[in-house]
């Protein structure tokens, strides 16, 4: 019985709890608030992005990371902006990727897919098994619009790459109103014939932009009555750590995720935590509390003294976030941009 007490102590000694029970286990890390490209939905055109001073180094990356890690993370997953635009990334995601298996269990990649063709094998020998990549419509002339900078067959060219190189790739689609509501069908078709699991997001408001969000919502209980009307969506009890919910698509046999932070919140079973590149670390994606990490760091505090700034942060967090969709007058529910936080 002693022997039990003290290994459930042990346990919680090193797990990160919040105040509602839930282990916060997955760590997302926002290595650069700088894109390659500048998606009508996430920034402005004009984005003035953060002075490289104010960014962590790799090395604070890692010492950060590897404090989460001995606290229970188990799931880390870089994204950014986007995130191989960060000079040197491969020696940070060799070093965490050395870590699999050491108390981390998976390593995993947001991108915009830019970069794929560069890097692919890396990514694999280095430790990463699984990458998200954002492709919002299969429309060359459409796909520019939307990211203003983007070249969709550099994307396709990359996504090739990455199959090759060993990558499960799961394909990520904002759906917008008026602009790709008709074309999800197909996209969904066309990633499960490439092997790809789709997952569907409805637009977060966060930071300013020079659309009206009022404009481009499209709640995806409404894209989900549209799909039924043509497919059979099974239940799935599959997981990947983060807020999607999946079905599976009989008439494909693929798996369809659906992230909805608006007509369905994710928050009961949140088990996350995302960390900017500037070392605030945010408990939720949709409230403005946060802990200056950064801060910690440059007080010299490293070992326990780290971890017990990261559990306090932790105490904090909130139940869900706040987020709703408002009319321009009263702003975006969140201030700060979503590469500033971390896609």
């Amino acid at each position: 019985m002693l022997d039990k007490t003290v290994e459930k102590f042990n346990n919680n000694i090193n797990s990160l709890i919040d105040p509602f029970g839930r282990a916060i286990s997955y760590l997302r890390v926002s290595l650069t608030d700088r894109c390659d490209f500048r998606c009508v939905y996430c920034m402005a055109e004009n984005m003035t992005f953060l002075p490289k001073a104010d960014v962590l180094s790799l090395e604070e990356i890692e010492t950060l990371c590897t404090s989460f890690i001995n606290l229970g993370t188990k799931k880390i997953r870089l994204t950014g902006g986007e995130p191989l635009v960060r000079k040197n990334v491969l020696t940070l995601i060799k070093s965490l990727g050395s870590k699999i298996g050491s108390g981390l269990e998976e390593l995993t990649l947001t991108t915009n897919g830019s970069q794929l063709s560069r890097f692919s094998d890396q990514l694999y020998d280095y430790g990463v098994r699984r990458v998200n990549v954002s492709i919002d419509t299969l429309n060359p002339e459409l796909f520019k619009k939307i990211t203003r900078w983007g070249d969709l067959e550099k994307v396709l060219v990359g996504l090739k790459s990455a199959k090759k190189a060993g990558l499960k790739c799961k394909i990520n689609a904002v759906a917008l109103k008026g602009v790709n509501e008709n074309e999800l069908q197909s996209m969904i078709e066309w990633a499960h014939n490439e092997g790809h699991d789709f997952t569907i997001i409805e637009t977060m408001p966060m930071g300013e932009i020079t659309e009206d969000r009022t404009d481009q919502y499209l709640p995806l209980s409404m894209v989900r009555a549209k799909l039924r009307q043509k497919y059979t969506l099974t239940e799935s009890e599959y997981k990947t750590g983060g807020p999607a919910r999946y079905v599976k698509v009989e008439e494909t046999g693929g798996r369809l995720g659906f992230i909805t932070p608006l007509t369905h919140n994710f928050c009961e079973s949140c088990n996350r935590v995302r960390l900017t590149c500037t070392g605030m670390l945010y408990m939720c994606l949709g409230q403005d509390d946060s802990a200056n990490l950064r801060k910690e760091l440059q007080m010299g505090k490293t070992g326990i003294e780290l971890e017990d700034a990261i559990r306090e942060a932790i105490s904090r967090k909130p139940k869900g976030h706040d987020f709703e969709i408002s009319r321009r007058a009263s702003g975006p529910a969140v201030k700060r941009h979503m590469s500033v936080t971390g896609g």
